[in-house]
């Protein structure tokens, strides 16, 4: 394998040899790979930073991508899980396939394996890595939002006895914030999605335990509502931008939240 913290050491520099064709195989590989130290290690860096260089060039790009379509299948849930994360590298670089959402799309809220972690896999992160890549398409012009939103709804009310336990309640709230930060959703579109989920959870009696899905959806939407109150930061150093029609998405989230915890 090639020496990946090599090149990483080096400021990702290209090297002369093996030709690029080869160099992004094997990175497509090693993201796929059950060693965390090679899939989350140097090789995931040296391909956010030769996709945000523009190094690869846009047909492999391209192909990359549909590679990480097709993984969404894939037997191996590290495999599966990774695949997120280079779409959302390369559609933050400019680059987007129809296919590569409707691939997204069957796989998100069917998705089973959520543990966030394991002890021999290291991160796996469905949740979490899936809501960076849903933020990411949810603002892309060629993107239905209101699709986003409902998908996000989907993945909420999907059965799961895992709670949420590594911050994907967080991840997720914050990407269906970064979706309602869109100016050309009216104000239905932004709070319409909110209604299948209140409908959902508020049908049946209570249970003790509380089921796992619904702790998960009550701490997602505890969240976002803050960030419906005090706006989304891209960046710590960047201002808040607030969420378009942020009253009425307070008002919704307040509504569905009382629906549910009076159920």
């Amino acid at each position: 394998m090639i020496d990946w913290s090599s090149i990483e050491a080096a400021d990702c520099a290209v090297p002369a040899h093996p030709p690029m064709g080869h160099l992004v195989r094997e990175l497509s590989q090693a993201l796929a790979d059950a060693d965390p130290k090679i899939r989350d290690g140097a090789p995931h860096t040296v391909l956010a930073t030769w996709i945000a260089r523009g190094v690869i060039d846009e047909p492999r790009r391209l192909a990359l991508g549909d590679e990480m379509a097709a993984r969404f299948l894939d037997p191996e849930i590290q495999a599966r899980t990774f695949a997120p994360l280079v779409l959302d590298m390369l559609v933050e670089a400019g680059d987007f396939k129809a296919d590569w959402v409707e691939a997204f799309s069957r796989w998100y809220p069917a998705e089973t394996e959520l543990r966030g972690f394991d002890e021999e896999l290291g991160w796996l992160h469905a949740v979490a890595h899936g809501a960076d890549l849903l933020g990411q398409l949810g603002c892309h012009p060629e993107v239905d939002p209101v699709r986003m939103l409902d998908l996000a709804a989907a993945r909420l009310t999907a059965h799961t006895d895992y709670v949420f336990e590594q911050l994907e309640d967080d991840r997720l709230a914050r990407a269906i914030a970064r979706i309602l930060t869109r100016s050309d959703m009216n104000e239905n579109d932004a709070t319409e999605w909110l209604e299948p989920i209140g409908l959902h959870f508020g049908a049946d009696r209570i249970t003790t335990p509380v089921p796992a899905h619904l702790s998960n959806c009550l701490r997602t939407l505890r969240m976002l509502y803050v960030f419906a109150d005090r706006g989304l930061r891209p960046s710590p150093e960047s201002a808040p931008i607030a969420l378009h029609h942020r009253d009425a998405v307070k008002t919704q989230l307040a509504a569905a939240l009382d629906r549910i915890v009076r159920r």
